[in-house]
């Protein structure tokens, strides 16, 4: 039987994790390592340093085991393959489902896509899984009527090269409206105005809880300090091909991205090959 982990930056209570576990169920043994608080942005970041780091056993039920992490994705994920899967790896580790889209630059800061990269560097099959839905409560309808069979087929025809992790990105649309699939690249985005002033209220004029959003604290403010928070409006870019991800997900398409954890520009070094860079001293 097949062991499936699964994650999220959303926290192991969001309803795109317990959807993840309902729609993998038929396709072998589920163990969810997720974090306790919302993780979003933190990329890959794992909890190094001598950090205390809580770990929860939420319990069992047939085929399903739950864990908390009070840390980042990538730091469930190590603590799974390295305490949970002692005896074997786990043979896919999907992420998600994070409520809101991970395309374009997003998926450089995606903490949802830091679970995945963690699992490549351990060379198990990976995907980040994305919505296109901010929302805390999203129908994720579309997800269950299209995610298996792009699973099963990633699954029937897996790359074995070390490093690849898959994001794959839905649009929040009734299944009818989807157009298709598209294998993409990673598009071009921007923010601007990031940084807004920080107002206390903000959470109760949007009927949301500030844990929700990550905020387990607000903040003492000493003279002289301003506080902010970072609530940009996001810029395409005019260099974006009719391929970027972001721009077939707005389509109506569900994007798929292959990343690898390489990220040598190869064309760069030869260039700078080309140039005279390489150069004895002796």
């Amino acid at each position: 039987m097949m062991k499936i982990l699964l994650t999220n930056d959303d926290g192991y209570t969001a309803k795109g994790l317990a959807e993840l576990v309902a729609m993998m169920k038929p396709y072998g043994e589920i163990t969810v390592v997720a974090p306790k608080f919302h993780q979003s942005g933190m990329s890959m970041a794992v909890g190094l340093g001598y950090k205390p780091i809580a770990v929860k056993h939420l319990g069992e039920t047939e085929g399903e085991s739950w864990w908390y992490l009070d840390d980042t994705p990538a730091s469930c994920v190590k603590y799974a393959v390295d305490n949970i899967f002692t005896d074997r790896r786990p043979d896919v580790v999907i992420s998600g489902i994070n409520h809101g889209a991970n395309t374009g630059s997003a998926a450089l800061y995606s903490a949802t896509l830091g679970g995945a990269q963690e699992a490549a560097m351990a060379g198990i099959l990976s995907i980040g899984l994305s919505l296109d839905d901010f929302s805390d409560n999203p129908d994720f309808t579309v997800v269950r009527r299209f995610f298996p069979q792009i699973f099963e087929k990633l699954l029937q025809n897996r790359c074995n090269d070390f490093g690849v992790y898959y994001n794959i990105n839905i649009p929040s649309s009734c299944p009818e409206e989807i157009r298709g699939v598209r294998v993409c690249h990673q598009g071009i985005l921007h923010w601007e105005n990031e940084f807004q002033p920080y107002e206390n209220d903000i959470f109760d004029r949007k009927g949301i809880r500030p844990i929700d959003r990550g905020i387990r604290f607000f903040p003492e403010v000493e003279d002289g300090e301003k506080v902010y928070m970072m609530v940009g409006d996001v810029v395409d870019d005019v260099r974006n091909l009719p391929a970027a991800d972001h721009r077939r997900v707005s389509e109506g398409f569900i994007s798929i991205v292959a990343h690898n954890l390489d990220t040598t520009d190869y064309r760069e070094i030869a260039r700078l090959d080309e140039l005279g860079f390489n150069t004895d001293f002796r």
